[in-house]
């Protein structure tokens, strides 16, 4: 009994032990249970989260850019594309190579990735391929177990469905560079593109608008099986241009095969409505990427399609710079509108001969005549008397050689040389360079956006400023009403006497060019021709009388610029056309500014709210 009552005691220590044991480890679990349950339940939902939910940033869609009556000449489309999220893949180079294995990446493209997926957060997705096809994306999703941390996504990329016409206005878009990632590094996410040319880049901050955030639940191997929450991102400000479309391709169609360029201002207000340049190039392919091919051609051809020719191209202005050298010598009361000059087809200063173009002469001139018949040797002796540090001031007043209050990057300043500026290179200004720069040529340079805004001002006495944007955001911005802009500051009859001469040009018997003449006799348009010399002519050869410049090679032929504005009586636009070694300005380019000037009076842009139907430049060259 006593050994039987100690093996009951030992079985009820055993037992009150083992029951000790389950508690304790009951205990413990229940503990570990209620830690992990609830003390730190919410961060292993998180936890948790991470591995079934994979989140990231979206680039926003890019505002759109519109022309004046709402027509999109710079949009969006949908763009599917892969991409590699660092944090999702424990080996990075592995997952290079399996895509690779589908999609070959190029040696360039590896680099750029690698690049990349350094710089950036591994959070931040990492372009792999864009402008996926459907087989390609069905491609990656068979093989998506081998694939971790590669996601199919679907982006915007910028469309231009006007192409070429319009690419020197509106631009282009890039992916950004390193350079521009450390500036704000959410330019790093895939697909999202800044402005790199034209409006594209002046709008570039308001255009971009904000990122958004897309929740997509994944499976174990990372394979999407659905979307759980999109927040789309903030699309950028809509930018209305001045521009009218339809206007602009008639332009650019009326300068035909030249290389040449067309600028159409709303004279009262600076709008521009037409900036044609030709050639042209088709900005999409910045979007996604130039070849090297491609670049070679561009930058090969002698006609410069990468150049904005209406403002970044330089001409000596020729005798469309009369008008300036006129107000200049009227202001200063060098001459009167009434002085006569003889003109016996050549001015003799000292040793040196300087011709007119025609070589007989004009005889006896005043203002009226010499510009009607653009006489050279009136305006040597217009040019002398006044001086030419007083017709750079009146030049800069009108716009010619300054930089323009022009929201668009790229123009170039041009030069209206004086004293000074010829001192300061280390040679003295002779008066030789005076009088070749009454005819608008010597060191003269200005671009044809300031000849269009310098007859902008002739026509309507205003310091005018030419511009593109006319609404942000849907908000009319400043400066598209006349009464925006201060008067010159000239009398009202000194600029009467300018136009009346350019009047003359085109509708007085004897102008120099009749073929600008308006079909409407009731419409009258104002204009000047001018042809600039590329090379000097000698004297010899001046007065050979065999001298002929259309049998020159073209690059050694003269410009040929037109100006005008109309309707004479009461000014609405005003126009220039430069057609680079076009010869004449009066057979060249005098016939397509009144087919560009008929055009613009008919569609009549700044007085319409809707699109005026289209017209073909030939219906419009026969009337």
């Amino acid at each position: 009994m006593k050994r039987e009552g100690e093996r009951t005691g030992v079985f009820t220590r055993r037992a009150l032990l083992l029951m000790g044991g389950q508690v304790a480890v009951l205990g413990g679990l229940g503990a570990r249970l209620y830690q992990v349950q609830v003390t730190e339940g919410a961060r292993y939902t998180t936890m948790a989260n991470d591995n079934r939910i994979s989140a990231r940033m979206i680039a926003p869609p890019r505002g759109r850019i519109l022309d004046r009556f709402g027509v999109i000449v710079a949009g969006n489309i949908t763009n599917w594309r892969a991409e590699l999220v660092a944090e999702q893949t424990n080996n990075v180079s592995a997952t290079l190579d399996a895509f690779s294995a589908l999609l070959p990446l190029s040696d360039w493209e590896r680099g750029r990735i690698e690049r990349e997926l350094r710089r950036h957060r591994k959070f931040i997705p990492v372009l792999l391929r864009e402008f996926l096809t459907w087989d390609e994306m069905a491609m990656i999703e068979v093989n998506a177990p081998d694939l971790p941390g590669v996601i199919v996504d679907s982006g915007t990329t910028r469309h231009y469905p006007f192409g070429e016409k319009l690419a020197h206005v509106v631009g282009y878009v890039a992916p950004p560079n390193e350079d521009d990632v450390a500036e704000d590094p959410l330019l790093a996410l895939p697909g999202l593109r800044i402005g790199r040319a034209g409006m594209e880049k002046y709008h570039d901050i308001a255009l971009r608008g904000r990122a958004g955030a897309v929740q997509m639940e994944v499976n174990a191997v990372g394979r999407v099986i659905r979307e759980l929450d999109r927040e789309e991102g903030i699309p950028g400000e809509d930018v209305g241009l001045t521009i009218d479309e339809g206007l602009q391709e008639f332009a650019l169609n009326a300068l035909g095969d030249e290389s040449a360029s067309a600028v159409v201002m709303d004279c009262r207000n600076g709008e521009v409505l037409a900036m044609a340049t030709n050639p042209s190039f088709d900005p999409s392919l910045f979007n996604s990427g130039v070849s090297q091919a491609q670049w070679k051609e561009w930058t090969q051809d002698k006609r410069t399609p990468l150049i904005n020719k209406a403002t970044s191209g330089l001409y000596a202005p020729g005798s469309t710079f009369k008008m300036a050298v006129a107000l200049a010598g009227l202001e200063s009361k060098a001459i009167t509108a009434y002085d006569r000059f003889n003109c016996p087809g050549y001015l003799d200063v000292g040793t040196a001969r300087f011709h007119c173009w025609r070589r007989g002469g004009h005889g006896m001139l005043d203002l009226h005549g010499g510009l009607k018949n653009s006489c050279d040797v009136y305006f040597y002796e217009v040019a002398r008397r006044t001086g030419i540090d007083r017709i750079a001031a009146m030049s800069h007043r009108f716009g010619l050689g300054t930089e323009l209050d022009l929201d668009l990057p790229g123009q170039r300043t041009g030069l209206i040389p004086t004293r000074e500026w010829r001192i300061a290179q280390g040679h003295p200004w002779n008066l030789g360079d005076t009088i070749v720069s009454g005819i608008g040529q010597g060191y003269i340079q200005v671009t044809p956006l300031q000849l269009a805004t310098y007859v902008s001002r002739i026509a309507t006495g205003k310091v005018v400023q030419p511009h593109l944007t006319r609404t942000l955001a849907g908000v009319l911005q400043p400066g598209s009403q006349a009464d925006d802009w201060p008067a010159l500051g000239l009398p009202e009859k000194l600029l009467h006497d300018v136009r009346d001469g350019m009047w003359a040009v085109v509708n007085e018997p004897g102008g120099t060019a009749p073929q600008a003449r308006l079909a409407d006799p009731s419409v009258q348009l104002a204009g000047k021709t001018g042809s600039a010399q590329v090379r000097r002519v000698s004297r010899e050869l001046r007065e050979s009388g065999h001298f002929d410049s259309e049998k020159l090679p073209w690059e050694y032929r003269p410009h040929a610029l037109f100006v005008a504005y109309a309707p004479y009586d009461a000014p609405r636009y005003a126009l220039s056309v430069v057609i680079e070694h076009g010869n004449a300005g009066a057979e060249a380019a005098a016939p397509v500014a009144k087919a560009i000037m008929t055009e613009t009076l008919r569609r009549d842009p700044s007085n319409h709210n809707e699109r005026p139907p289209a017209r073909q430049v030939a219906e419009v060259m026969k009337s």
